[in-house]
This record gives C-alpha cells, sequence and structure tokens, in this order.
C-alpha cells in the first residue's frame, strides 16, 4: 500500500466505503479498496475546502468603509488577473476573471503544499495537471462557441479555403497538443522541485536546503502565472472575431 499522509488517512478511514461504493458505480476498482482516496485527491480537496471558506469570508465581510484583509488580498488578485487578461483578451475579458482567479488559486495553492510539512503538492501527480488542462480545453473551446458561434470552425479551416482539408488536421491536432504541453510543464516542474527538497532536506536537514524552499516557492508562483497566461491566450485566440 503507498504511503498515507495523515489527512489522506483520516479521509480513507472515514469515508473509504462510500468512495469504493462510488467508484465501483462508476466501474473503477481501486487497487486498495481499503485506502481508495490517495494523496492527490485528498490534497485536492483540501484546497477545495480551504477555497471554499476563503470566498464565503469574503463575501461575509465585504465593506466599502472598512474592508478587510481578506478583502484587500481578493481585491489585489482579482486587479491581477483581470489586468492579465485585459492586456491580451482586451474588451470583455471580465467574463473570464472568475474561471481565471480560481484556476491560479488553485494550482498555486497545490503548487506551494508541497512547503508544508505532512503536505505534498498535488500537482506533481500527472493525473492532476490533466484535470487543469482538460478543463481549461473545453473551457476555451466553449468559449470560443458562445463568441463566434459556428464562425468558430473557421479558426481550424486557415484563410486559403483550398488548404481547409490539410489545415484542419494540423489545427485538431495542434489544440490537443495544448493538453499535453499544460500538463507535462506544470508536473515536471513541481515533480522535480518536490524531489530536490526531499532530497537535500534529508541529506543536510539544516541552513542549505532553504535555498531549494526559496527555488520551489519561486517555482511554484511562476508554473501558476504561466498556466494562467496561457490560458488567457487561448480564450484570446479562441474568442477572436478575425478568424
Amino acid at each position: 500500500m503507498p504511503t498515507q499522509l495523515l489527512f489522506t488517512r483520516i479521509l480513507n478511514q472515514h469515508f473509504a466505503p462510500q468512495a469504493d461504493s462510488l467508484l465501483a458505480s462508476l466501474h473503477i476498482h481501486p487497487a486498495y479498496p481499503e485506502a481508495p482516496i490517495n494523496n492527490a485527491f485528498a490534497m485536492e480537496l483540501l484546497i477545495f475546502a480551504g477555497l471554499l471558506l476563503y470566498f464565503i469570508a469574503i463575501r461575509s465581510t465585504l465593506s466599502v468603509e472598512q474592508p478587510k484583509t481578506v478583502q484587500h488580498f481578493a481585491e489585489m488578485t482579482h486587479e491581477f488577473v483581470g489586468s492579465q487578461s485585459e492586456s491580451i483578451i482586451g474588451p470583455g475579458y471580465q467574463r473570464y476573471t472568475a474561471y481565471l482567479t480560481v484556476l491560479v488559486l488553485f494550482i498555486l495553492i497545490g503548487n506551494l503544499m508541497g512547503l508544508v510539512p505532512g503536505l505534498e503538492s498535488p500537482t506533481g501527480y500527472l493525473y492532476v495537471p490533466l484535470g487543469f488542462a482538460l478543463v481549461t480545453f473545453v473551457y476555451y473551446h466553449y468559449q470560443g462557441i458562445r463568441a463566434n458561434g459556428f464562425g468558430y470552425i473557421k479558426q481550424f479551416l486557415g484563410p486559403v479555403w483550398w488548404l481547409a482539408w490539410l489545415l484542419f488536421p494540423i489545427e485538431v491536432i495542434s489544440h490537443f497538443a495544448r493538453i499535453l504541453s499544460l500538463t507535462v510543464r506544470l508536473t515536471v516542474n513541481m515533480f522535480a522541485g518536490d524531489l530536490v527538497t526531499m532530497v537535500f532536506f534529508s541529506l543536510i536537514p539544516v541552513g542549505f536546503p532553504v535555498i531549494f524552499l526559496g527555488l520551489h516557492l519561486f517555482v511554484g508562483f511562476v508554473q501558476a502565472y504561466i498556466f494562467m497566461v496561457l490560458t488567457i491566450v487561448y480564450l484570446s485566440m479562441a474568442t477572436s472575431h478575425e478568424h
């Protein structure tokens, strides 16, 4: 049985039968029925609960006259994401700010969880970034169809009609390649960061590993930012009316 974090073990102790039943209904049979919940899912659940409480706290403490710290942080995050979106997408960027904000916060927290004793970075597991990439893939195509209707197909055909038969499969492949690119970039960087930090802490537990903690912190922020910017670029291309 793989090593379980404390939070994962607690979840399995209390919810393993329910998780097994849910997986069985989907025709999925876990390798360890007594522990169907793995560390990555447990960490994602922890992030989800934390973000839910965060947004509830923002909503319940909104104030124009006396904004609290959590509101200031939320406004800074919203303005940062909004400014990045506006510079790339242009008019109408506000429609996508909510999704982009949740996406970057979820990925950022997931990236940095490995710095907390007793936790892991779920983004170091391949299927977690793959989930982000797939949701983003569906989201920007949905927004592209919403913005352009049937005309969205023109993006895949190119400017020269008699080359459409050649460009269409190339464009389809390139869009699916975006899933691979988003997934591999985030997974490899966070897995390597966690591994290097763990190795140096085991060899030199005091002093020197702080450098790698700082490096992990930097990489976590950069990778969350890159994922967000690439998503904004894909949205800009999908929703543009100049195909």
